[in-house]
């Protein structure tokens, strides 16, 4: 018995094929470049609101009140290695996809307790790879400037969420997923805990 191939639909079907494949990927990099640019954009929006809030002495002694209303939260950054973004509330896909955010629940910059900041590690928070023990993180916000030092880098499960429950002392935590590099959902989560210097020894530092 004789199997006869034809090879002009099968031609056909392969055209087809590679236009779909084709069509895909221009989506994909439309979105991706979209995402880039809309991040970038606001960014950069968000920064230049930020600088003319800082600058006006009144928002400043109502940090706290701007913040929760919307507005950016402040600027983190890590000198050493050149990460530098601004922070507003939420968690959710938008708002990570933009900036990175607040963690609800958790304390605000000025306030006592443990402050909860969330971004993508194939974005912002992309440089937390190479961060070091006693590395400074700064938080400039409405409600002040904040400095903290880094003092533990863990990995832990997504379900973790001791990483965020409240402290006594005033503590930054800096949560993205984990491995860097891993395609697709990480498996698990990188946190980032500092202890803020108090403002008695930044004064000291100063003076030296």
């Amino acid at each position: 018995m004789k199997v006869v191939l034809r090879i002009k639909p099968l031609t056909r079907i392969l055209k087809w094929t590679e236009r779909a494949l084709f069509a895909c990927a221009a989506l994909f990099l439309g979105y991706c470049g979209f995402a880039v640019v809309d991040a970038w954009s606001f960014q950069r929006s968000e920064s230049i609101d930020l600088d003319r809030l800082l600058a006006d002495q009144h928002a400043v002694s109502h940090g706290v009140a701007a913040a929760t209303g919307g507005g950016p939260i402040g600027r983190i950054e890590i000198p050493r290695l050149g990460l530098s973004v601004v922070v507003v509330e939420g968690i959710g896909k938008a708002t990570l996809r933009r900036a990175a955010g607040h963690i609800p629940g958790t304390a605000l910059p000025g306030q006592p307790g443990n402050v909860g900041i969330s971004g993508h590690r194939d974005t912002f928070f992309r440089p937390l790879k190479d961060l070091k023990i006693k590395d400074e993180i700064q938080f400039s916000t409405l409600n002040g400037d904040f400095r903290y030092v880094v003092e533990s880098l863990t990995v832990v499960d997504p379900n973790n969420v001791g990483v965020l429950a409240p402290t006594s002392e005033n503590q930054l935590t800096l949560v993205t997923c984990y491995p860097f590099f891993y395609i697709g959902a990480a498996p698990k989560r990188f946190v980032v805990r500092a202890w803020q210097i108090p403002a008695q020894a930044l004064a000291r530092s100063i003076v030296k």
